[in-house]
């Protein structure tokens, strides 16, 4: 029976083939949100570096108790896990924050902080010639009357909107970055759009979480909303090349980083739902979930006129990699 933690690793093995990593070695790196989707992958793909040889310090940042795939990564990597800013690092990539709507709508003044406060005390961690990498979202756009949106585009939503903890603290968080990037610190914001795959915890909460969690618990997927809202999904595997490569190499201070998979809440849990084996029902209610924004695609052009082209996971084969994930949790908390 293979490791719980090789589907991340195989995931890690690809991104290592896609980005120049030559400017961590020797250097000190420090990760926020361990223990998130991003941060599993970010230090799955720092672990396979050491392993071939690069010489990297790693420290780990965690707010909620790790799990144990995420404790066996650091054991592996020789990673130190803890819960406070270190004193100095060569790269930070800031990726902790409640990503998950019914999280931060619970926490907004933490949410708010998470991305303010604590993204200037990051930067101010860094070492000479350091760099960090901040984890915003493509949730700055929401209130856009465009449904493709552009670095150069930005949201309309009011400090009052339903999820105002999370837009206002990333575009806040942007700002700050960008304050230091204009003194010549290399602080680059990454515009992150609906990333899923595996490295999600058993009680993620999201939209294919959720669905997930439905089909193998309970048989069938039943949505609360008609999920006539359409979006953009990217498979982890595709966000960390783009991620690695804004954060080692990125010269703009912002970069959208997203798939070109488009599809509906609703195809999606059908998706779900046709791989799994199960029923999906929908309420014949038209309206959609409270806050959710216009923007259907991010407009990927600066990123790849920079790397090239991503050849991304199609949605069904990235779904069936998180189905494959999620399974294997269920069975190693019910072991």
């Amino acid at each position: 029976m293979r490791n719980r933690t090789d589907i991340i690793f195989e995931d890690a093995s690809v991104v290592l083939e896609a980005v120049d990593f030559a400017p961590l070695d020797g250097a000190t790196v420090f990760i926020t949100g361990s223990t998130g989707l991003l941060g599993t992958h970010f230090l799955a793909s720092l672990c396979l570096l050491k392993e071939k040889g690069m010489k990297i310090k790693v420290f780990a940042e965690h707010h909620s108790t790790p799990a144990d795939y995420t404790v066996e990564i650091a054991r592996r990597g020789n990673f130190t896990l803890l819960k406070e800013v270190p004193k100095g690092a060569d790269m930070v990539i800031h990726a902790a924050g409640y990503a998950q709507p019914s999280v931060f709508t619970l926490n907004p003044a933490e949410t708010i902080r998470l991305n303010t406060t604590v993204t200037q005390e990051l930067l101010k961690s860094l070492w000479t010639g350091g760099r960090l990498l901040f984890v915003s979202s493509s949730g700055v756009y929401n209130g856009l009357t465009k449904t493709r949106a552009a670095e150069t585009d930005i949201g309309t939503t009011t400090p009052y909107h339903p999820r105002a903890c999370y837009i206002e603290g990333k575009r806040c968080g942007e700002a700050i970055c960008h304050a230091y990037y204009k003194s010549g610190v290399h602080a680059v914001s990454a515009r992150l759009a609906r990333t899923y795959g595996p490295g999600t915890r058993k009680n993620d909460k999201r939209a294919i979480g959720t669905f997930i969690d439905q089909a193998l618990t309970a048989g069938r997927i039943d949505l609360e909303f008609s999920g006539h809202s359409l979006g953009t999904y990217c498979y982890v595997r595709d966000a960390m090349k783009m991620l690695w490569n804004v954060a080692l190499h990125g010269t703009e201070p912002v970069y959208n980083v997203g798939g070109k998979a488009s599809a509906s809440i609703l195809e999606v849990a059908e998706s779900i739902g046709s791989i799994s084996g199960v029923e999906v029902t929908s309420p014949k209610n038209p309206e959609d979930m409270l806050g959710s924004d216009n923007v259907e695609s991010l407009d990927m052009s600066l990123i790849e006129s920079e790397f090239g082209e991503v050849h991304y996971v199609p949605l069904e084969e990235g779904l069936r990699r998180t189905i494959d994930w999620q399974r294997g949790l269920y069975a190693s908390v019910q072991g």
